[in-house]
């Protein structure tokens, strides 16, 4: 399982005298046991994975229809028996699920009757960023899953488990101030129930980008995770100050869209490849990118994904639709056929040879689509290569007021000329495809969203 890394991981043993072969603990053993099957089924052909997805959906369905008052009726009328068989045809039949279901469904989508074994329940708010906040539970069983996944990541590419781990995010509380920030002895719990590790070390991401390179120039990590904007304002910081990291070995990036801008950015700036992570806060880890290419592997063991088209029919490869997903072992809050929020584009078989399906890349979210006066809507390629050209220019953020106009909220180092003005709008409209009026406004900064998130562009507008 682990003989793709250079220097495989030993596992904790609970034995002093008996270090190697490790003799792991009671949940490490049962993580390590979870983690073999996994290293068998990423390799197994689309249909053998489709086959044990639907037995598992069919034990949750089940489970769902006796024990959860929001599934009785619905399953029920989507004409699902429980306990019986779930196939293709039945499985399009149920409906979707949306944020609004969730919202007016309340505790009436929490099982009355948990399974013996879940573990503990807990509460599990999303941060909002659709401007639908919902409350889900999540128990032991999904955050082990969860923590899985995590650790399919580091082996997957090929981390060293040893080395120091620096996380700049959105911290609990005023947790991981600068100038200290704050530090664990291990990587967290999904490596530490397992595997013996470094140290890591976080900062808050409300440290400004100044100070954060400054944390970690004297930091000195091996690997970096923070969020995509983030990532950008640093190593565009560390360009213009001619600021190195030599012993930085790879970023990786979670929870906002990444684009091939950042992963060529992180390139030149520091010599280091991106890793990108696909998650949702309900639902966990659903895709991690492939440790030989760009794309991402949806984390099949543990979710059912669609990407549908408009009409609700399944989307091509090469196509964009919305990203469906059904948690496979959330007995406490079933989200079943579970619309996130957000949009996917399908990708045919990977190259190298995992049967686990692909999504070549995250569009965005639904309110990241832009709405045409005649009603349509269209995804704003946006091009930061060009928006660079306007010398003045540090941060945007392209935002829909109205059906019929933009604003552009800006933060520079001076005053623009009417003359960069007028050419950044041109860019802007060139890149969009339509003549759209676009007001400018200028400030000191912009500010992220719930969750530390920052959007390049976002619409307020509810289409027709």
């Amino acid at each position: 399982m682990l003989s793709k890394l250079a220097e495989p991981p030993i596992p904790h043993s609970f034995r002093a005298d008996i270090l190697w072969p490790a003799l792991p603990r009671p949940d490490g053993a049962r993580r390590l046991a979870l983690l073999q099957q996994l290293e068998a089924s990423q390799w197994w052909p689309p249909e053998t994975l489709r086959t044990q997805q639907f037995r598992q959906v069919t034990a949750l369905l089940g489970h769902a229809a006796r024990t959860v008052p929001f599934y009785k009726d619905r399953l029920l009328a989507a004409g699902i028996e429980p306990g019986a068989p779930i196939t293709e045809e039945t499985w399009a039949g149920i409906p979707l699920l949306t944020r609004e279901d969730i919202q007016d469904a309340g505790e009436a989508l929490y099982s009355k009757a948990l399974p013996p074994g879940h573990g503990r329940v807990q509460k599990i708010a999303t941060s909002g960023s659709t401007g639908k906040p919902i409350v889900v539970q999540g128990t032991g069983m999904t955050q082990l899953f969860w923590d899985l996944f995590t650790l399919r990541d580091h082996i997957w590419h090929r981390r060293d488990l040893s080395a120091k781990l620096a996380v700049i995010r959105s911290l609990p509380g005023d947790a991981g101030q600068y100038p200290k920030g704050t530090s664990l002895r291990h990587w967290g719990r999904p490596v530490a129930a397992v595997y013996p590790s470094g140290p890591c070390v976080a900062l808050s991401v409300t440290a400004t980008i100044e100070q954060q390179a400054e944390w970690l120039l004297r930091e000195r990590p091996d690997y970096l995770l923070t969020l995509p904007s983030n990532l950008m304002a640093l190593a565009r910081h560390c360009q213009d100050q001619g600021i190195a990291f030599p012993w930085l070995r790879e970023v990786r990036t979670l929870s906002e869209v990444v684009t091939p801008r950042l992963r060529q950015i992180c390139r030149e700036v520091w010599g280091v490849s991106l890793s990108d992570i696909y998650s949702a806060q309900e639902v966990g880890y659903i895709a991690l990118q492939c440790p030989e290419a760009e794309h991402y592997h949806v984390q099949a063991e543990g979710h059912l994904v669609e990407v549908l088209d408009q009409g609700g029919e399944p989307c091509g490869p090469g196509e964009v639709g919305r990203v469906v997903v059904t948690d496979l072992h959330n007995f406490a809050s079933p989200l079943i056929r579970y619309v996130v929020g957000d949009y996917a584009e399908l990708g045919g078989p990977c190259a190298c040879g995992r049967g686990l399906p692909v999504l070549k890349r995250i569009a965005g979210r639904a309110r990241n689509m832009l709405t045409l006066p005649t009603g349509g809507q269209v995804w704003p390629r946006l091009s930061e290569a060009r928006y660079h050209e306007i010398e003045p220019l540090r941060q945007y953020q392209l935002v829909q007021t109205s059906l019929e106009k933009l604003e552009m909220r800006l933060v520079v180092t001076r005053p623009m000329t009417r003359e960069e003005e007028d050419r950044l709008r041109g860019i802007v409209l060139e890149r969009i495809g339509y003549p759209f009026p676009i007001t400018f406004s200028y400030h000191d900064e912009i500010p992220r969203g719930p969750g530390g998130k920052y959007e390049d562009f976002k619409s307020e507008v509810t289409p027709k």
